[in-house]
């Protein structure tokens, strides 16, 4: 099946509107989505490097603030 939106002629709020609708039907049977081998691994690596403080957390609203001060 070959589904074509018309991309251009929607607004933004329309096409987020459909992401979520999407998403919603994908994760009905979230059992049935399978994570890779790899997410594990990287999970891991992560909680590591926490744990060993070589990364720290960050608060929610200061992470966009930074992303919104980067150039581009």
């Amino acid at each position: 099946m070959n589904v074509t939106l018309p991309l251009d002629q929607m607004t933004r709020e329309d096409k987020l509107r459909a992401m979520e609708a999407l998403w919603t039907d994908l994760s009905r049977d979230d059992a049935q989505i399978e994570s890779p081998a790899w997410h594990g691994d990287v999970l891991r690596d992560r909680a590591e490097a926490v744990k060993s403080g070589r990364e720290t957390f960050v608060e929610w609203e200061e992470a966009k603030r930074q992303l919104r001060q980067k150039p581009e």
